[in-house]
This record gives C-alpha cells, sequence and structure tokens, in this order.
C-alpha cells in the first residue's frame, strides 16, 4: 500500500476516442427472432470450451444497425416481407414528448435533443401508424444499450401493450386517437442507466418489421430520488432539490476560524457533461449490465474520476509545480475538466481534494444519485491503519519529517451520497461517505466508499467500504512520540480533540455552512463516544492506547487572522497550574506547509526557554515578518507552527495552522436577468501588493448562464487594476451564479461570486 499522495501522477495517454453523438443500445424481448439470437452467439474459436460472449462495455460507441428491417421468425416456414399494400401496419413517426416527459421527470434542464427519463416513473411515447389500430395488430417498443444487448442482462428490454409477455418494463396504451397512440412506459426502479435506442417493431405476418435507426428516439434512463423503490430514494423534496438538481455549489477550505468558501460550477446540466459522465464509465470498460447498480457504480466512480491507476479523468498534483497543466486553484468549476477529458481521453492536468470532489459531485447528480461536497477541518490522513496520526520528535522537540508518514489536512474534501445499503444491517444506510481523491487502495484501486457514516459514528468499522479509514479522518487520535539516538519511539502527548473540528457542507437552498459534525461521531468524553472508541479499538486490533506520563503542564498558540502581506504575531502561552514553578526548554517550528499538512518550506526554528511560576500563565511572544516569510509562500497561504516544550518530567506539544486571508475578486452583473435575454458579466481587480503579479489566469463561467470564458495577463503591476466584461444570455431560469476566478505563477488563487434570479 502506498503510504502518500504522489506530487503528481505520471500522464499515460490513450488514443483519442470519438464521442459518438447518439449512444446505446437497448433491452430485452420476449420474441427472439433471428438477428437478436445471432447477437447471443458469436463465436471465438479460442474459447470453444467455455461461454464465448463478449461482455458489453460501451455505451457510445457505433454499433450500426441492430436488426433487419423485417426480420423473419425462427420457425416460419416460408419467410417473406409484407407486401407495402397499406394493409399491413406501419410506424410513420415516433415522438418521444420531451416537452411532456422532461418537467414531469424533472430533466428538462439537460441540454441535450434527446429525452432524459428517471427510471421507476412512467414516460409516454407517441407512435404514429399509417392507419387506426385494429384489435388484432400486435407490436412492441424495443430498448436497447451496449453492445450486443442482450435479455439475460436487461440490456435488450422489450415493452408491449397487450396480454402478450413482455420484459421487465411495463407499457400500457394511455390514449389512442385516429392514427396515433400514445403509450406509457416505466422502467424498473432497477433498471440500467445510460443511453438507450429505441425501436418500435410490428408483428407482420411471418416475422417482424421493425422502424429503422433514429438516434432522435434515442433516450438516457437515470437514477430516481423521487422513486421509493430506488436505491437512491430520498425523501425529502428540499434535499432533493438540493442534491440531484441544483447544478451550482459551494466548498469550504481555510479553517474553522478563517472559513474560506469555494463557489464551484456543477453543470451536471450542460450540453456533453451527461455523455461525459457515460464516457467515464465506458473508459473504465464497466459491464453495461452493472450500471444500473449503485454499489458498483460509486465504487468505480470513484476510482475514474482520479487518474492515479485507471487513466482516469483528473490528475493529481500537490507539488506548487503546475507547469504541465493548469492548477487545482484555476477551476471555476468540472465542466471543461469532463467535457476535454471526453473529447481526448487524456487524464486533465491538475486537482486537488475539491477538484476531485467538485467534479465527482458532478458526475454523481448528473446520474441522478443524490449527493454533496462536504469539508472536514483538521483531517486526519491515517497511513498505516492503527486509527492514530503520530508524529515522530527527536529529542529537542523538532519535527521529524523523515520518519512521519501520516499527515493532518488542514481540511479535506470528499462527498456523500445518500442511498439504501441493503448489505449493511438496518440502520446503516442514508449518507456514505464517498472520495476520488486518491489517498490509499481500496480492493486494488485509489478510491474510497461508500462507508456509511452512521457506521463511522458508531465505530463499527467492519462493514465496507473504507469505514476505518473514514473514521480515522475524523476522530483518530493524535500522538507524539520521541525518537531517541538508538532509533527507540516513546509517546509523550496525545491530543484527543484535534482531529475533525468540524465537518460542513452546503445548507438547503442557501450558501452558507450546514455543521454536520454530529453526523460522523459524538461529543468528545460523552458516553456514547467512549463506547464507539473502544468499538472501533475492538475491531481495529491496533488501536492500543499508549500509555503516558502524568503532565500537568499545557500549552496553547493564539494569533489574530492576518491578511497576506502582513506582519505575523504569535503569542505562545504556557500555563502551570502546579504548585511549584517550573522551567521549560521550548522549540517554535514555523513552516509554509501545503494544504495537506507537508512542509513546502522551512520558515523558523525558534529555541527559548522561559520559567512559569506555580498557578500561572506565562506567555512568549514571536513576529514573523512579511519580509521573512513572502519569499518562501509561493501559491500557498499556510502556516504552521508547532511549539514543543520540556521540563525535567514533562513534554507537551501544541499545533496552529495559520491561514492568511487574500484578496477577492468583485464581480458585477448587469442587463435584463431573463432567458435568452442579453447579459454582461464585469469583474474587477486592483493588486493591492508591493510587488507585481505574474502570468495571471482570469476565468469565469455560470452554470445555465455562461461557458468558460478565460483572459490572460502577463503582469499586474503594485497599485494596477484590470476590468473584463463578458456577454452572456441565459439558458435557465432561477437563482443563478457566475464564478470568477484569477490565480498567478506568483500568489495563490483570488475568487469571486455575483448571483442573480433569471426569471423565464
Amino acid at each position: 500500500m502506498v503510504k502518500s499522495i504522489s506530487s503528481s501522477s505520471d500522464l499515460t495517454v490513450r488514443d483519442s476516442t470519438d464521442r459518438a453523438t447518439s449512444l446505446l443500445h437497448l433491452s430485452v424481448t420476449s420474441v427472439k427472432p433471428p438477428a437478436i439470437m445471432s447477437l447471443l452467439k458469436e463465436k471465438s474459436h479460442h474459447h470453444k470450451g467455455r461461454y464465448n460472449g463478449k461482455v458489453s462495455t460501451s455505451n457510445l460507441g457505433h454499433f450500426g444497425e441492430d436488426f433487419p428491417e423485417f426480420e423473419p421468425f425462427p420457425d416460419a416456414p416460408t419467410p417473406r416481407a409484407p407486401a407495402d399494400d397499406g394493409t399491413y401496419l406501419s410506424v410513420q413517426m415516433v415522438d418521444m414528448c420531451q416537452q411532456m416527459n422532461e418537467p414531469q421527470h424533472k430533466t428538462a434542464s439537460y441540454n441535450t435533443p434527446n429525452l432524459v427519463v428517471r427510471r421507476g416513473q412512467e414516460f409516454l411515447v407517441r407512435v404514429t401508424f399509417n392507419r387506426p389500430l385494429a384489435q388484432s395488430d400486435d407490436f412492441q417498443l424495443e430498448f436497447l444499450i451496449g453492445e450486443n444487448p442482450s435479455a439475460s442482462r436487461s440490456s435488450l428490454v422489450v415493452v408491449t401493450f397487450n396480454s402478450r409477455l413482455g420484459g421487465p418494463w411495463s407499457g400500457r396504451l394511455v390514449q389512442s386517437q385516429g392514427v396515433t397512440v400514445t403509450l406509457g412506459i416505466t422502467p424498473t426502479p432497477n433498471a440500467i442507466v445510460g443511453k438507450f435506442r429505441t425501436y418500435v417493431a410490428i408483428v407482420a405476418g411471418t416475422g417482424m418489421q421493425r422502424t429503422g435507426r433514429d438516434a432522435a428516439t434515442d433516450l438516457y434512463v437515470l437514477f430516481n430520488a423521487w422513486c421509493k423503490d430506488d436505491a437512491v430514494f430520498l425523501p425529502n423534496e428540499a434535499e432533493r432539490n438540493e442534491y440531484v438538481l441544483n447544478d451550482h455549489g459551494v466548498m469550504y477550505q481555510g479553517a474553522i476560524e478563517d472559513l474560506a468558501t469555494c463557489d464551484w460550477v456543477y453543470g451536471q446540466f450542460e450540453r456533453g457533461i451527461l455523455d461525459a459522465c457515460i464516457y467515464i464509465l465506458d473508459a473504465s470498460q464497466m459491464p453495461i449490465s452493472d450500471r444500473g447498480k449503485i454499489m458498483k457504480m460509486l465504487r468505480m466512480g470513484s476510482a475514474m474520476i482520479n487518474s492515479k491507476d485507471d487513466n482516469g479523468v483528473c490528475v493529481g498534483n500537490w507539488s506548487d509545480d503546475y507547469s504541465m497543466g493548469r492548477s487545482p486553484m484555476s477551476w471555476t468549476g468540472s465542466v471543461q475538466i469532463l467535457l476535454q477529458y471526453a473529447e481526448t481521453g487524456v487524464p486533465i492536468s491538475y486537482a486537488q481534494c475539491w477538484v476531485f470532489a467538485g467534479v465527482f459531485n458532478t458526475f454523481l447528480r448528473a446520474f441522478g444519485i443524490p449527493a454533496r461536497p462536504v469539508t472536514n477541518f483538521a483531517s486526519g490522513h491515517d497511513s498505516n491503519g492503527n486509527l492514530k496520526i503520530e508524529f515522530i520528535r527527536p529529542p529537542d522537540g523538532s519535527p521529524d519529517d523523515s520518519n512521519t508518514t501520516d499527515s493532518i489536512w488542514n481540511y479535506h474534501c470528499w462527498n456523500e451520497v445518500f442511498i439504501r445499503r441493503a448489505d449493511l444491517p438496518p440502520g446503516l444506510g442514508g449518507w456514505q461517505a464517498v472520495d476520488a481523491t486518491p489517498q490509499e487502495t481500496s480492493d486494488g484501486y485509489y478510491r474510497c466508499g461508500p462507508a456509511s457514516i452512521s457506521a463511522v459514528k458508531q465505530g463499527l468499522l467492519c462493514h465496507p467500504f473504507d469505514s476505518g479509514f473514514v473514521f480515522a479522518e475524523v476522530n483518530s487520535e493524535v500522538v507524539f512520540y520521541k525518537l531517541d539516538r538508538y532509533g527507540t519511539l516513546t509517546p509523550y502527548w496525545v491530543l484527543t480533540d484535534y482531529i475533525g473540528k468540524d465537518v460542513y457542507t452546503k445548507s438547503l437552498g442557501s450558501n452558507s455552512p450546514n455543521i454536520i459534525t454530529q453526523n460522523y461521531k459524538y461529543p468528545q468524553g460523552s458516553e456514547e463516544d467512549n463506547r464507539t472508541m473502544a468499538r472501533a479499538d475492538n475491531y481495529s486490533m491496533e488501536m492500543d492506547q499508549p500509555e503516558l506520563p502524568e503532565t500537568t503542564l499545557s500549552i496553547s498558540i493564539n494569533a489574530r487572522q492576518v491578511k497576506l502581506g502582513h506582519n505575523v504575531n504569535l503569542q505562545v502561552d504556557f500555563h502551570n497550574p502546579s504548585d511549584v514553578p517550573k522551567t521549560i526548554r521550548a522549540n517554535l517550528a514555523g513552516s509554509v506547509i501545503f494544504y495537506t499538512g507537508v512542509k513546502a518550506s522551512h520558515l523558523i526554528n525558534h529555541n527559548f526557554t522561559i520559567t512559569v511560576p506555580a498557578n500561572q500563565i506565562k506567555s512568549e511572544m514571536v513576529k514573523i515578518t512579511a519580509d521573512e516569510y513572502m519569499p518562501y509562500l509561493g501559491t500557498q497561504r499556510c502556516m504552521q507552527f508547532v511549539v514543543t516544550g520540556q521540563t525535567e518530567d514533562e513534554s507537551v506539544t501544541t499545533i496552529k495552522v495559520l491561514h492568511l486571508q487574500i484578496p477577492t475578486l468583485t464581480v458585477t452583473l448587469s442587463g435584463s436577468p431573463r432567458v435568452q435575454h442579453q447579459m454582461f458579466a464585469n469583474v474587477t481587480f486592483t493588486n493591492p501588493f508591493n510587488f507585481a503579479l505574474k502570468a495571471c489566469r482570469l476565468v469565469m463561467e455560470g452554470a445555465g448562464l455562461m461557458s468558460e470564458k478565460t483572459r490572460l495577463y502577463g503582469v499586474i503591476e503594485p497599485q494596477a487594476s484590470i476590468s473584463c466584461t463578458e456577454s452572456f444570455s441565459p439558458r435557465l431560469e432561477g437563482k443563478r451564479c457566475i464564478v470568477a476566478v484569477m490565480d498567478c505563477s506568483n500568489l495563490c488563487e483570488m475568487r469571486g461570486v455575483a448571483c442573480v434570479d433569471i426569471t423565464p
């Protein structure tokens, strides 16, 4: 098992794959004429002694004609196509009734020419024949998905409208008016998800007469959070609107004391995105027959959103060198990432945790799976599965980076999905943690989850998938060890409440944070928390509690929020509650760090001695000037300070992470806020620093409003201003937002957002 995140992943370039505009096959039939039988009987001379049918893994390929227009029955004595004399029934037109169906299925926002429906819910199809139906007429609709569609794999579905037995989807005759009939078709709640091809087949004499291939009648079938029998059923309407239908969101960064918001354009309804998400499954070679199974979809999606071991969507890079791609901080949303991946087949550079979470959220919502990104502050990365975050210190108390493999991320973003868990005991369904950021392997791939959040809270770490890893992220202890000259490790200090300070997600209907920490763990020190920790200890078999020397001394680090470019003032407080004075040998180590807790640059190493009177607090003041830290920042804005204090018989440690505050972009919207009326987005920024900003990229985008627009600025001098205006015409109504991001080669990203209510 790899124990740390690679700073960058090697790109494995696959051949460019054409993105087919009309996709896949439709499913089952109780009648099995020769063309269908031949699909099941492909022979391979290399596997004569075993079943040799090809497993279908492509939904967007070019498959040619599925059937001949006339297909005789196998037992027909003299197969013959019916004469074209007007007496036999024939199809003149097939109307997929998008304007009627999509509002009912809540899919009208998808920017695609084809019908999009949700499984487990009826949709209508109008068929116009050459004459009115007679009682003796017999016809069926056939839906196919993927190559080699098969009734046994539910990738070929026949729907009948009389007493003759059909496939698992149900059909009914809703209305017959002259030569036009309206048909109701209800896919099963566990139907395969993806793009189906549609045919109308008429029993005509000694065979079946079918409509020709028509891409206009293709339809997409999605998961259905509104259907009680679907594994993704979500009972609350407000939550369905947020976690399935909202195409704009917010992720949280920084720290609890200095919360930063990251607006993100999910854009699951934008043109090409649904096809791009299907392409991801095709690239993974996931069998078509598995694409209605929620657990397999989540496991595969979690693995494929990162490129670490499967040539997936995003290349992770935490190196601060993004010269071979785009900085993770420069993205405004998922749309360009997914479209570029689907067009080229090449993993997109670069991503960090919020990018993985944002792209995964788009993937999930595009397929109709209720999903939300969450942020865990002070997130533990347990590299060896012992449910502890372990830090090594030499005798002087300074950090030992070479022997420390665990880390504490300032924050970490992952996703939650709301699903039924039929594989787990009752009560463990609902919200599940899934994570596409490549941290540790799960069954051989870099992925995580779905892990039941309820199981994590109760310490039930025996249940799949990856519950122990998620538990360590939110509820592990931080253990500090002394490493002596002989290589012996001795624990000397434990922080029981540092990890998982809070878990945030976006509130329903607003951008304010919703704190959901209580979903992951009980209050620290409560009886329930003690039972959880004991239960987790039993499951892990390694979560032994280190024996620590008794200590009375404590340390805290205090610092006010600081704007980037200003001096940092630290106050280190030593509290001595004992009845005797204590002389403390202390070390303060300061570093510029990546948000993953990994050191980017060493900043300060300050040794000092302080005597604290009995029952008193004494402070040490430390100042780091902007001139001292600015040369080491690069595009980072986090500094970590670790203080270790030692007396003759006690050792204590504490940690403080400081996030430097950065300026924002000003975004204003003007024009007529109506669908298909012209509007303008203006972004302005004035460089407040005493140094020039170099190689700046300004990007703006808005779901349902505007595709990504980019402006490049070579240099923005101190106190210089820029202004950028783009026009757009809203496609969708409702509350809509434009997100703007500017990143520079010598400074972290700056963001801005403006929202507007669009009327029809």
